[in-house]
């Protein structure tokens, strides 16, 4: 069971990863560094929205997992 968890927790870091860094890459290289774009807060349509969702999605499975593993492994 420990295994199949530590698989879970990999695969949903990487996708977690790469969700972030796609949301960044519309911000520019500025938006990486914390830097200001400068811009008024917009609303969020279409691939934004989703792509928010999804990351939303993905650190409340990645936080679950990381508790279930820590109960199995207790």
């Amino acid at each position: 069971m420990s295994t199949y968890l530590n698989i879970g927790l990999i695969i949903t870091s990487i996708a977690l990863v790469a969700s972030v860094i796609l949301q960044s890459k519309g911000a520019g290289l500025g938006g990486l560094t914390g830097g200001d774009t400068g811009g008024v807060f917009s609303a969020r349509r279409g691939i934004e929205k989703t792509l928010f969702r999804v990351t939303i999605g993905l650190s409340v499975l990645f936080f679950g997992l990381a508790i279930a593993s820590v109960i199995v492994t207790v």
